[in-house]
């Protein structure tokens, strides 16, 4: 009789993972391809500075909505409005980086290694057995470090600093990456919408991360 309690339980664990990580999937889908939407009206409207500032700054202001709403019926659509924003803010990059002679081709190469990354890393953490958050506190500290150097270089604008710390950023975002995907997996985020809300976050990072490291490599 014990043996078939936990044997239902660890069943029931299981089917709760599986829907924890379909919806995430699901969501996230939909909200990248959102950001893509209102990143290219955000290009086609050639925002500039300001416009990525204002953006930026409701977007973080609706990420503390959706995690405060979260577990209600308008979670979903905090989601939408802060992918919205970000993919609002993401414009006026996008724009210098069309303003080079190739960057079309850096952009889409950004995109391509950033699909690469996020799809290879997911893959692996969602078939190994291997518990990955003892990685947590690490990428905390890499992110503390990486605002301090980053707010510093603000002041120094050293060139060789913005390449590294954009190179820590990418390596940071993958960890996250191993480090989200195996919290749904474990059973340590069973929100779907907060699930969704950090694995965009990783991606979005990465990609403005190796946009700025091709665009470094690439710069004539």
């Amino acid at each position: 009789m014990e043996h078939r309690t936990t044997y239902s339980a660890t069943n029931e664990s299981a089917l709760q993972t599986n829907k924890v990580l379909r919806n995430t999937y699901s969501l996230l889908a939909m909200t990248l391809m959102f950001s893509a939407v209102t990143a290219f009206f955000s290009t086609q409207l050639n925002l500039g500075m300001i416009g990525y500032f204002g953006f930026l700054i409701a977007g973080f202001i609706s990420l503390f909505i959706v995690h405060k709403k979260a577990d209600t019926a308008q979670g979903l659509m905090w989601t939408f409005i802060f992918t919205g924003c970000m993919g609002m803010a993401l414009g006026p990059i996008l724009n210098r980086y069309l303003a080079m002679s190739n960057g079309g081709e850096l952009i889409m190469q950004a995109l391509g290694g950033t699909a690469l990354i996020f799809f290879g890393l997911s893959a692996y953490a969602l078939s190994t057995k291997k518990d990955f958050s003892f990685m947590g506190g690490f990428l905390s500290v890499g992110i503390l470090v990486v605002i301090v150097a980053a707010i510093a270089n603000i002041f120094f604008a050293i060139p060789a600093v913005s390449l590294a710390l954009s190179a820590a950023i990418v390596m940071i975002m993958s960890g996250f990456i191993l480090y989200d995907t195996s919290r749904i997996v474990h059973g340590g985020e069973t929100n779907y919408i907060r699930a969704t809300v950090s694995l965009y976050l990783n991606i979005y990072n990465l990609f403005i991360n190796l946009l700025a490291l091709l665009g470094f490599a690439g710069d004539d």
